[in-house]
Protein backbone atom coordinates (compact mmCIF):
# COMPACT_ATOMS: atom_id res chain seq x y z
CA UNK A 1 0.00 0.00 0.00
CA UNK A 2 1.22 3.53 -0.79
CA UNK A 3 0.98 5.63 1.96
CA UNK A 4 2.66 8.81 0.86
CA UNK A 5 3.27 9.30 -3.14
CA UNK A 6 6.80 8.77 -4.75
CA UNK A 7 8.32 6.33 -5.94
CA UNK A 8 8.57 2.49 -5.34
CA UNK A 9 10.07 3.10 -2.05
CA UNK A 10 6.98 4.59 -0.76
CA UNK A 11 5.16 1.17 -0.44
CA UNK A 12 4.73 -0.69 2.52
CA UNK A 13 3.26 -4.15 3.79
CA UNK A 14 0.10 -3.23 5.80
CA UNK A 15 -1.99 -6.46 7.53
CA UNK A 16 -5.55 -6.30 7.25
CA UNK A 17 -8.81 -8.80 6.60
CA UNK A 18 -10.41 -8.90 3.92
CA UNK A 19 -13.89 -8.37 3.94
CA UNK A 20 -15.98 -11.10 3.37
CA UNK A 21 -18.10 -11.10 0.16
CA UNK A 22 -21.41 -9.39 -0.15
CA UNK A 23 -23.97 -9.17 -2.99
CA UNK A 24 -22.54 -9.75 -6.14
CA UNK A 25 -18.63 -10.14 -4.81
CA UNK A 26 -16.45 -13.12 -4.38
CA UNK A 27 -12.93 -13.40 -2.41
CA UNK A 28 -9.81 -14.95 -4.19
CA UNK A 29 -6.90 -16.36 -2.44
CA UNK A 30 -4.09 -14.22 -4.39
CA UNK A 31 -1.42 -16.69 -6.30
CA UNK A 32 0.65 -14.05 -8.27
CA UNK A 33 -0.31 -10.40 -9.13
CA UNK A 34 0.27 -8.81 -12.63
CA UNK A 35 2.85 -5.67 -12.29
CA UNK A 36 1.99 -2.95 -14.62
CA UNK A 37 3.56 0.78 -15.39
CA UNK A 38 -0.02 1.91 -14.17
CA UNK A 39 0.29 0.52 -10.82
CA UNK A 40 3.28 3.12 -10.79
CA UNK A 41 1.31 5.73 -12.06
CA UNK A 42 -1.73 5.54 -9.44
CA UNK A 43 0.82 6.42 -6.44
CA UNK A 44 3.28 8.76 -8.46
CA UNK A 45 4.31 12.00 -6.60
CA UNK A 46 2.56 15.14 -7.21
CA UNK A 47 -1.31 14.25 -6.57
CA UNK A 48 -3.80 15.38 -4.45
CA UNK A 49 -2.59 13.84 -0.42
CA UNK A 50 -6.67 12.91 0.51
CA UNK A 51 -6.52 10.30 -1.68
CA UNK A 52 -3.87 8.46 0.29
CA UNK A 53 -3.10 5.49 1.42
CA UNK A 54 -3.62 3.95 -1.67
CA UNK A 55 -3.85 0.19 -2.16
CA UNK A 56 -2.04 -0.99 -5.36
CA UNK A 57 -2.47 -3.63 -8.53
CA UNK A 58 -4.87 -3.81 -10.63
CA UNK A 59 -4.67 -7.57 -12.12
CA UNK A 60 -4.56 -11.34 -10.12
CA UNK A 61 -4.91 -14.62 -10.51
CA UNK A 62 -5.83 -17.33 -7.86
CA UNK A 63 -8.74 -19.45 -6.45
CA UNK A 64 -12.09 -18.63 -5.55
CA UNK A 65 -12.38 -18.77 -1.28
CA UNK A 66 -15.52 -17.51 -0.59
CA UNK A 67 -18.42 -16.25 -2.88
CA UNK A 68 -21.23 -13.78 -2.07
CA UNK A 69 -25.00 -13.84 -2.42
CA UNK A 70 -26.50 -12.33 -6.16
CA UNK A 71 -23.81 -13.02 -8.75
CA UNK A 72 -25.73 -11.99 -11.79
CA UNK A 73 -25.55 -14.88 -13.81
CA UNK A 74 -21.30 -15.67 -12.96
CA UNK A 75 -21.05 -19.29 -12.00
CA UNK A 76 -18.26 -19.59 -9.50
CA UNK A 77 -17.30 -21.82 -6.90
CA UNK A 78 -14.62 -22.37 -3.65
CA UNK A 79 -11.91 -23.93 -5.56
CA UNK A 80 -12.35 -22.13 -8.80
CA UNK A 81 -9.21 -21.08 -10.27
CA UNK A 82 -9.95 -17.37 -11.97
CA UNK A 83 -8.10 -14.29 -12.83
CA UNK A 84 -9.74 -10.09 -11.85
CA UNK A 85 -9.05 -7.69 -13.94
CA UNK A 86 -10.14 -3.74 -12.92
CA UNK A 87 -9.60 -5.06 -9.14
CA UNK A 88 -8.56 -2.60 -6.58
CA UNK A 89 -5.06 -3.27 -4.03
CA UNK A 90 -4.24 -6.63 -6.15
CA UNK A 91 -0.86 -6.32 -4.46
CA UNK A 92 -2.42 -8.73 -1.70
CA UNK A 93 -2.80 -12.25 -0.11
CA UNK A 94 -6.42 -12.04 -0.16
CA UNK A 95 -8.99 -9.68 -2.01
CA UNK A 96 -12.60 -9.42 -1.67
CA UNK A 97 -14.13 -8.07 -5.57
CA UNK A 98 -16.79 -7.51 -8.05
CA UNK A 99 -17.54 -10.98 -9.71
CA UNK A 100 -18.01 -9.10 -12.93
CA UNK A 101 -14.47 -8.48 -13.05
CA UNK A 102 -13.39 -12.11 -12.74
CA UNK A 103 -13.13 -14.50 -15.63
CA UNK A 104 -12.16 -18.43 -15.22
CA UNK A 105 -8.20 -18.92 -15.50
CA UNK A 106 -7.66 -19.86 -19.14
CA UNK A 107 -5.93 -23.89 -18.14
CA UNK A 108 -2.91 -22.82 -20.83
CA UNK A 109 -1.75 -20.05 -18.24
CA UNK A 110 0.05 -20.24 -15.10
CA UNK A 111 -0.96 -18.03 -12.40
CA UNK A 112 1.75 -15.66 -13.00
CA UNK A 113 0.43 -15.45 -16.70
CA UNK A 114 -3.00 -15.25 -15.99
CA UNK A 115 -2.49 -12.27 -13.50
CA UNK A 116 -0.66 -10.25 -16.50
CA UNK A 117 -2.78 -11.51 -18.93
CA UNK A 118 -5.52 -8.72 -19.70
CA UNK A 119 -4.11 -5.28 -19.04
CA UNK A 120 -2.01 -5.61 -21.85
CA UNK A 121 -4.38 -7.54 -23.84
CA UNK A 122 -7.35 -5.37 -23.83
CA UNK A 123 -4.80 -2.43 -24.24
CA UNK A 124 -3.46 -4.00 -27.88
CA UNK A 125 -6.77 -5.26 -28.99
CA UNK A 126 -8.11 -1.49 -28.30
CA UNK A 127 -5.48 -0.23 -30.72
CA UNK A 128 -6.32 -3.12 -33.24
CA UNK A 129 -9.51 -2.21 -32.84
CA UNK A 130 -9.39 1.71 -33.23
CA UNK A 131 -7.00 1.75 -36.38
CA UNK A 132 -9.44 -0.77 -37.73
CA UNK A 133 -6.39 -3.54 -38.87
CA UNK A 134 -7.54 -6.27 -40.66
CA UNK A 135 -6.72 -9.31 -42.90
CA UNK A 136 -3.92 -8.42 -45.23
CA UNK A 137 -3.07 -5.60 -43.47
CA UNK A 138 0.46 -4.45 -43.10
CA UNK A 139 1.38 -2.43 -39.98
CA UNK A 140 3.56 -0.42 -37.94
CA UNK A 141 3.86 -1.91 -34.04
CA UNK A 142 6.67 0.38 -32.38
CA UNK A 143 7.78 -1.30 -29.31
CA UNK A 144 7.16 -5.10 -30.44
CA UNK A 145 8.71 -6.73 -27.71
CA UNK A 146 6.91 -5.02 -25.02
CA UNK A 147 4.16 -6.57 -23.25
CA UNK A 148 1.33 -5.00 -24.94
CA UNK A 149 3.45 -4.74 -28.46
CA UNK A 150 3.69 -9.07 -27.64
CA UNK A 151 -0.27 -9.39 -27.47
CA UNK A 152 -0.65 -6.54 -30.44
CA UNK A 153 1.65 -9.12 -32.66
CA UNK A 154 -0.58 -12.08 -31.32
CA UNK A 155 -3.75 -10.40 -31.72
CA UNK A 156 -2.73 -8.83 -35.08
CA UNK A 157 -1.58 -12.66 -36.66
CA UNK A 158 -4.81 -13.88 -35.34
CA UNK A 159 -6.34 -11.20 -37.69
CA UNK A 160 -4.34 -12.03 -40.47
CA UNK A 161 -2.28 -8.58 -40.49
CA UNK A 162 1.49 -8.38 -41.17
CA UNK A 163 3.04 -6.53 -38.50
CA UNK A 164 7.01 -4.79 -38.85
CA UNK A 165 7.61 -4.20 -35.32
CA UNK A 166 10.43 -2.01 -33.82
CA UNK A 167 12.57 -3.48 -31.42
CA UNK A 168 16.79 -3.32 -30.17
CA UNK A 169 18.95 -6.26 -31.57
CA UNK A 170 18.65 -8.06 -28.76
CA UNK A 171 14.79 -8.91 -28.86
CA UNK A 172 14.49 -9.03 -32.25
CA UNK A 173 13.67 -13.01 -31.56
CA UNK A 174 10.91 -11.83 -29.33
CA UNK A 175 9.40 -10.39 -32.24
CA UNK A 176 10.15 -13.11 -34.56
CA UNK A 177 8.47 -15.49 -32.06
CA UNK A 178 5.49 -13.82 -32.06
CA UNK A 179 4.61 -13.52 -35.64
CA UNK A 180 6.47 -10.08 -36.36
CA UNK A 181 8.78 -8.92 -38.68
CA UNK A 182 11.48 -7.12 -36.70
CA UNK A 183 13.02 -4.22 -37.37
CA UNK A 184 15.84 -2.30 -35.37
CA UNK A 185 14.31 1.18 -34.11
CA UNK A 186 17.06 4.52 -34.49
CA UNK A 187 19.03 6.61 -36.97
CA UNK A 188 17.44 5.21 -40.39
CA UNK A 189 14.21 3.53 -39.15
CA UNK A 190 12.27 5.65 -42.15
CA UNK A 191 14.17 4.00 -44.60
CA UNK A 192 14.29 0.71 -43.15
CA UNK A 193 10.45 0.33 -42.57
CA UNK A 194 10.25 1.39 -46.28
CA UNK A 195 12.14 -1.41 -47.43
CA UNK A 196 10.28 -3.81 -45.49
CA UNK A 197 7.41 -2.76 -47.41
CA UNK A 198 7.23 -0.64 -50.90
CA UNK A 199 3.33 -1.27 -51.16
CA UNK A 200 3.41 0.91 -47.98
CA UNK A 201 1.42 0.37 -44.26
CA UNK A 202 -2.07 1.54 -43.41
CA UNK A 203 -1.79 2.00 -40.07
CA UNK A 204 0.59 2.66 -37.21
CA UNK A 205 0.81 1.53 -33.43
CA UNK A 206 2.58 3.13 -30.89
CA UNK A 207 3.36 2.02 -27.36
CA UNK A 208 6.41 3.58 -26.82
CA UNK A 209 5.76 7.80 -27.19
CA UNK A 210 8.90 8.65 -28.88
CA UNK A 211 9.20 11.34 -31.39
CA UNK A 212 11.06 9.05 -34.25
CA UNK A 213 7.35 6.66 -33.34
CA UNK A 214 5.71 9.77 -34.43
CA UNK A 215 7.75 11.06 -37.34
CA UNK A 216 8.17 8.39 -38.96
CA UNK A 217 3.92 6.77 -38.51
CA UNK A 218 3.06 10.38 -39.80
CA UNK A 219 5.73 9.78 -42.79
CA UNK A 220 4.19 6.08 -43.82
CA UNK A 221 0.64 5.73 -43.00
CA UNK A 222 -1.25 8.22 -45.28
CA UNK A 223 -4.34 8.24 -42.83
CA UNK A 224 -3.84 9.85 -39.65
CA UNK A 225 -6.81 8.09 -38.37
CA UNK A 226 -4.86 4.64 -38.72
CA UNK A 227 -2.24 5.59 -36.69
CA UNK A 228 -2.76 5.54 -32.57
CA UNK A 229 -0.41 5.75 -29.65
CA UNK A 230 -0.72 4.92 -25.78
CA UNK A 231 2.05 7.01 -24.92
CA UNK A 232 2.74 10.16 -26.91
CA UNK A 233 -0.93 11.84 -26.04
CA UNK A 234 0.88 15.33 -26.81
CA UNK A 235 1.84 14.46 -30.22
CA UNK A 236 -1.61 12.86 -30.84
CA UNK A 237 -3.14 16.43 -30.32
CA UNK A 238 -1.03 18.00 -31.75
CA UNK A 239 -0.49 16.37 -35.11
CA UNK A 240 -4.02 15.22 -35.02
CA UNK A 241 -3.51 11.36 -35.14
CA UNK A 242 -5.55 9.03 -32.35
CA UNK A 243 -4.50 8.27 -28.32
CA UNK A 244 -6.22 5.75 -26.43
CA UNK A 245 -6.27 4.86 -22.49
CA UNK A 246 -8.46 2.89 -20.68
CA UNK A 247 -9.42 6.73 -18.30
CA UNK A 248 -11.91 7.22 -21.86
CA UNK A 249 -15.38 6.27 -21.87
CA UNK A 250 -15.17 4.85 -25.63
CA UNK A 251 -12.14 3.08 -24.70
CA UNK A 252 -13.27 1.49 -21.25
CA UNK A 253 -16.44 -0.02 -23.08
CA UNK A 254 -14.34 -1.40 -25.27
CA UNK A 255 -11.92 -2.90 -23.10
CA UNK A 256 -14.81 -4.22 -21.33
CA UNK A 257 -15.94 -6.44 -23.81
CA UNK A 258 -12.77 -7.56 -24.80
CA UNK A 259 -11.60 -9.51 -21.25
CA UNK A 260 -13.77 -12.60 -22.48
CA UNK A 261 -12.95 -13.12 -25.76
CA UNK A 262 -9.02 -12.33 -24.92
CA UNK A 263 -9.62 -14.96 -21.85
CA UNK A 264 -11.04 -17.59 -24.69
CA UNK A 265 -8.00 -16.96 -27.15
CA UNK A 266 -5.58 -17.91 -23.94
CA UNK A 267 -7.53 -20.87 -23.24
CA UNK A 268 -7.50 -21.91 -26.54
CA UNK A 269 -3.68 -21.71 -26.67
CA UNK A 270 -3.59 -18.46 -28.63
CA UNK A 271 -2.31 -16.47 -26.84
CA UNK A 272 0.43 -16.20 -24.25
CA UNK A 273 1.93 -13.83 -21.36
CA UNK A 274 6.16 -14.13 -21.18
CA UNK A 275 6.90 -13.65 -17.30
CA UNK A 276 10.42 -12.57 -17.02
CA UNK A 277 10.28 -12.81 -13.50
CA UNK A 278 8.65 -13.43 -10.53
CA UNK A 279 9.10 -11.64 -7.06
CA UNK A 280 7.87 -12.29 -3.03
CA UNK A 281 4.73 -10.02 -2.61
CA UNK A 282 7.03 -7.96 0.14
CA UNK A 283 9.55 -7.31 -2.64
CA UNK A 284 7.08 -5.28 -4.69
CA UNK A 285 9.47 -2.31 -4.48
CA UNK A 286 12.03 -4.43 -6.25
CA UNK A 287 9.74 -5.36 -8.73
CA UNK A 288 8.60 -1.98 -9.84
CA UNK A 289 12.40 -0.89 -9.90
CA UNK A 290 13.09 -3.39 -12.20
CA UNK A 291 10.06 -2.32 -14.31
CA UNK A 292 10.47 1.61 -14.05
CA UNK A 293 14.22 0.72 -15.71
CA UNK A 294 12.12 -0.13 -18.79
CA UNK A 295 13.52 -3.07 -20.28
CA UNK A 296 12.19 -6.20 -17.74
CA UNK A 297 12.46 -8.81 -20.57
CA UNK A 298 8.43 -9.79 -19.77
CA UNK A 299 5.95 -9.37 -17.52
CA UNK A 300 6.70 -9.29 -13.55
CA UNK A 301 4.63 -10.88 -11.08
CA UNK A 302 4.23 -10.68 -7.02
CA UNK A 303 3.69 -14.00 -5.54
CA UNK A 304 2.17 -13.87 -1.78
Amino acid sequence: MATRFGGPEVLELVEYEAPEPGPGEVTIGVRAAGVNPADLKGFAAGQDEGLLPRAVGFEVAGVIEAVGPALDGRAFSPGDEVLAFQVTGGYASRITTLARNVFAKPPPLGFAEAANLLLAGVTAADMLHVTGVTSGDTIILHGASGAVGVSVLQQARGLGARVIGTASDRNADVVRRFGGVPVRYGDGLLERLRDLAPRGYVAALDTVGTDEAADVSLALVPDRRRIVTIAGWDRAQRDGFLAVGGSTPESRAFRNRSRQPLVELAAAGHLVVPVARTFPLDQAPAALELLRGGHPGGKLALIP
